[in-house]
């Protein structure tokens, strides 16, 4: 029995994400016993992006029209560049991202992922890292961008790249077993 044995989190995702971004998180997560369902805007298969080429595909839980956020304990969004750009112009996943921050529930992203936190409108004052290639748009967006492994502001955690997935997942552990964060906001 893991820390997350009784957490449902989210893994909200479009084609052509990084692979080991989205596949290195879920088995973490399993491995501390929380149930983890991939959300997409539809139904089936998404492929990941590895290496500059196209690469495995994971089975899609629920389309964003089934999911419900308040059925979820936590959300992560993987990076890679095709994936954050569909989701950030998708209105029902910027709702679905939008709806754990009103909640105070912890959010994790990496790489390319924060990208969609912009169009949330949800960074501004909020300490935060990425990939370096966005971190303008995010000072621009109003958020304090720094370039360290992991950043975590009241339950909005924050990597950079692949290489930092090791601090990433220890930290999505812990705040998604601390649960709801007052400092989480929208």
């Amino acid at each position: 029995m893991g820390q997350l044995s009784n957490r449902t989190i989210a893994v909200l995702s479009e084609n052509g994400f990084e692979e080991s971004e989205l596949t290195e998180p879920v088995k973490r997560l399993k491995e501390e016993g929380a149930t983890v369902h991939i959300i997409s805007s539809k139904s089936g298969k998404i492929k990941g992006w590895s290496d500059g080429n196209w690469s495995g595909e994971v089975e899609v839980d629920k389309t964003l029209s089934e999911a419900n956020a308040d059925d979820y304990n936590g959300l992560v969004l993987p990076g890679g560049v095709i994936n954050p750009d569909k989701l950030r112009a998708n209105e029902d996943a910027i709702a679905f991202v939008k709806a754990f921050f009103e909640a105070g529930k912890p959010v994790a992203a990496i790489c390319h992922g924060p990208q969609t936190l912009i169009n949330a409108g949800v960074v501004e004052g909020r300490k935060m890292t990425s990939v370096k290639n966005i971190s303008q748009d995010l000072i621009n967006a109003g958020a304090d961008w720094s370039d360290e492994e992991v950043v975590v502001d009241q339950g909005l955690v924050t990597s950079r790249t692949p290489k930092d997935l090791p601090a990433f997942n220890d930290k999505i552990v812990e705040e998604f077993a601390e649960g709801v964060h007052e400092g989480q906001h929208a």
